[in-house]
């Protein structure tokens, strides 16, 4: 519901502005600099006390240019360029220095991550050294270099003041004519019938075309007036300074001891320990004090003995340091340790940019920069999806749930980012109604957008324990014989997870057509694997849509993108259509029959013929299994011969047990996600976020055949049939399977032509079939990504810092031709 205002806006003065942004932090600010420097300058920020004085006055001002992904690396990378030229554009010292950063590994383990993401920096030409244990002493003379393995340095990363960093960006929105209101507390906002934005502020009321919340902390509780949902939870965040030290100096680098979950900063001939321990200790909003500035909460020397502790370790001198101040502030955090930015579902021109998970500082500009050239477009620049506010769920506001989480997540900054890991808290939030069955066959589970969904089986009586590796986990050995099950007999996969939503009305399938590059124009039981485009031609959606009607349309899409493609739909329904949208996931559960016998197992279970003819690939029927009425849609994503059954979701248990008990004569077998991911890695299938992304066409992915050139216009046609037409493509989805059987592709490992650096690994995996790692990838080349080019070229893939050989090809390495499919 939008709440309507409490007053009546012709007895207040109202001021109009075209872009309003509540929250004077160094989110807020950086927006507003950006704005103006991209033309906007009708913009006004509104603080309720003074700039900075939410959380970016309590920072520590790392700038730290590496992330574990190529997309967030990118955009931290632009944060110290701005930042390095910020006092001179503005005037305004920031305190910025590039004294660089030196990050240690105390485990084989650690060194491991750490070379991965060496070579993510060195991929998005940034500088990074490995070195060893004695190079990190020369550079931090005080570390106990005994205890670690190894280290990376990255010069040009460095450190910030906070507040000045702030102020410059505001000042920089200033000269341009942005408009910066002080101690202007907002007491209330609405939404006006027009679809404009009032605020009431003690000084009357500011009308905005666009509003953006960036209120930190704040966020959540402001938007919840507005109907908007935005999952945020509070954090105690602790450091401490010291006494002066005889070995601290300007040039000391940052020093990151992320087994140590600490990392420490010069500061004025001091030195800042801050933490970030293992167990973040949540802060419920209603304990913070009320309508307070600069908020100090009371030490708690308990919660930060252990990261002290692991301090004192890493550098002994701190034993006998005076602690000249111990400090605890509040932060807010997010359930994915992303931040948050983009247009808030169902509320057109309304903006997020909070949830800066303590790295605000670091990601403020990129995430400015980013939405600013959102705002101004109409849609993103750049690939957000994995930032996209539009990403959640709604369930993700629950407090309780936020609550456990948010302990769980403020840890995970310095825990090894291990490839699947999978989250602890705020688990059993939605189940399938297999979940039981699954778990006496046993399941281990993993957490998909709170789905508890089977990952992995284990033998019977054995643990069911994720044992993290980047070379074998443990479940290595279960999954391996899921896939050889799937491609020999059969297997059995939970789906309910996917987002299933219903496209309804008398406009529907003309709807569809102007929203999908694909023809769904097309008989009642025909599947059409499909995407929605942006206007660029960059693919929104990667979905399957099943005609059950004249007028009703099923759109299947994955789990973890579910919320996201509702926003975009709802997005485009208008008053001009005769369109509903329904979200029916609750409705089905999915059982996915996989595998060469596939199709004699379901013969056992129901009436229909499922002959090649009768049943052709990619067609929907309702069928009849057991006593239940399903509907069965011949597809795969694995390659083999299959039916995903939509069921009813309380009959999914009788189906489940009728198809588990003729399975048996066949080798059926139960298989997880891991399987799924491993299979689909083969099939060289694409997945979104991964592999399919906005900045991504459907012809850069070798997707140019679900594209129907004759059905009329569709969104993204003109931008997709210019490129069709432009000649060689220069950026293209290639097929890679290493040489060597043993190292593991994951994600973001470098690829190499030649020699250069020209793309990364954007799905990878062990590949149980074929032998070797297989992944796929786009490579960049500006003469064009041609078959020529792919076979006269020398290939290699940088996996922990070494180079492996590698097989290229723009078709799959497990049935290019897809005749397993034709069973």
């Amino acid at each position: 519901m939008i709440t309507s205002s409490p007053i009546r806006p012709r007895e207040l003065s109202i001021r109009h502005h075209e872009v309003l942004i509540i929250g004077g932090g160094i989110a807020g600010s950086s927006l507003a600099f950006h704005l103006a420097k991209n033309g906007k300058t009708d913009v006004a920020v509104l603080e309720r006390h003074t700039l900075t004085s939410g959380t970016t006055w309590h920072a520590a001002g790392l700038i730290t240019q590496t992330r574990s992904t190529h997309t967030m690396t990118e955009m931290a990378k632009y944060t110290a360029e701005l930042y390095s030229s910020l006092e001179e554009e503005t005037g305004q010292a920031t305190g910025f220095k590039r004294n660089g950063t030196l990050g240690v590994a105390r485990t084989k383990e650690r060194l491991c991550e750490t070379v991965r993401t060496a070579s993510i920096a060195k991929s998005c030409g940034l500088e990074a050294h490995m070195i060893s244990p004695s190079e990190a002493k020369r550079l931090y003379p005080a570390l106990n270099e005994s205890i670690i393995e190894g280290a990376v340095f990255l010069p040009g990363d460095g450190q910030t003041n906070p507040v000045d960093t702030c102020i410059a960006l505001a000042m920089g929105a200033k000269q341009k004519g942005v408009k910066i209101f002080e101690n202007s507390e907002v007491h209330d906002l609405w939404r006006t019938p027009d679809g404009h934005y009032q605020v009431r502020t003690g000084e009357g009321v500011i009308e905005a075309e666009v509003l953006v919340l960036a209120c930190g902390l704040w966020t959540r509780d402001l938007a919840f007036k507005l109907s908007a949902r935005v999952p945020l939870y509070a954090a105690e965040h602790f450091y401490v300074f010291t006494e002066p030290m005889d070995f601290v100096t300007p040039t000391l680098p940052v020093l990151r001891d992320t087994d140590g979950y600490v990392y420490l900063k010069e500061d004025a001939g001091k030195l800042l320990v801050g933490a970030l321990e293992p167990w973040g200790k949540p802060l419920p909003m209603e304990k913070l004090p009320k309508d307070t500035p600069f908020i100090e909460l009371p030490e708690d020397w308990n919660q930060f003995e252990l990261p002290m502790t692991k301090a004192i370790e890493i550098v002994p001198q701190l034993a006998n340091a005076g602690i000249a101040k111990f400090f605890n502030g509040p932060e807010s955090f997010t359930p994915d340790l992303l931040f948050m930015i983009g247009e808030v579902p169902g509320m057109k021109n309304l903006f997020i940019s909070a949830g800066y998970n303590s790295g605000g500082i670091e990601a403020a500009a990129g995430a400015g920069r980013t939405l600013a050239e959102w705002i101004i477009a109409g849609q993103p620049q750049m690939d957000v999806t994995s930032v996209d506010v539009a990403r959640f769920h709604p369930f993700q506001i629950n407090k309780r749930y936020l609550h456990d989480r948010t302990a769980e997540v403020m840890g995970l900054h310095y825990k090894i980012h291990w490839p699947a890991y999978q989250a602890e808290t705020s688990r059993g939030v939605r189940k399938s109604p297999l979940h039981d069955r699954w778990a006496r066959l046993g399941a281990s589970f993993g957490e998909g957008m709170g789905w508890e969904r089977p990952i992995w089986f284990a033998g019977e009586g054995e643990s069911t324990k994720n044992v993290y590796s980047y070379d074998e986990p443990n479940w290595f050995k279960y999954t391996s014989q899921e896939c050889k099950a799937a491609r020999n007999a059969a297997i059995l996969v939970d789906q309910s997870s996917f987002g299933k939503h219903l496209v309804q009305g008398r406009d529907a399938c003309r709807f569809l057509q102007w929203l999908c590059a694909g023809n769904v124009d097309v008989p009642v039981g025909k599947l059409v694997y499909t995407h929605m485009l942006n206007e660029k031609g960059g693919i929104e959606t990667d979905i399957t849509v099943n005609r059950l009607s004249k007028t009703e349309f099923l759109i299947i899409s994955s789990s973890t993108v579910h919320p996201r493609d509702k926003a975009w739909i709802a997005r485009h329904i208008t008053d001009e259509w005769n369109v509903t949208l329904t979200d029916v996931t609750s409705a089905y559960a999915v059982l996915s029959l996989q595998g060469p016998k596939s199709r004699e197992v379901l013969s056992h279970v129901t009436d229909a013929d499922l002959g090649n003819i009768a049943f052709p690939f990619a067609t929907s029927q309702e069928i009849d299994i057991g006593y239940a009425r399903v509907i069965a849609n011949r597809l795969t994503f694995i390659g083999e011969l299959g039916w995903e059954l939509h069921i009813p979701t309380e009959m999914a248990q009788h189906v489940f047990d009728v198809i588990w008990e003729a399975g048996q004569a066949y080798g059926l077998k139960p298989a997880g996600y891991h399987a799924l991911e491993y299979l689909r890695c083969e099939r060289a299938y694409r997945e979104y976020q991964l592999d399919l992304t906005p900045l991504d066409t459907l012809l850069e992915a070798g997707l140019g055949f679900t594209i129907d050139w004759n059905k009329g216009n569709f969104i993204g046609k003109d931008a997709t049939l210019s490129q069709k037409n432009s000649g060689p493509l220069e950026k293209r989805m290639v097929s890679f399977k290493l040489r060597d059987p043993n190292p593991v592709l994951f994600h973001e490992e470098p690829i190499r032509r030649n020699g250069e650096i020209v793309g990364y690994i954007s799905s990878g995996a062990k590949s149980f079939t074929l032998g070797p790692s297989v992944g796929l990838g786009y490579v960049n080349h500006p003469s064009g990504v041609t078959k020529e080019l792919i076979e006269s070229s020398r290939w290699e893939i940088e996996v922990s810092g070494k180079l492996y050989e590698a097989d290229a090809s723009l078709r799959a390495f497990f049935d290019p031709n897809g005749e397993r499919l034709g069973r």
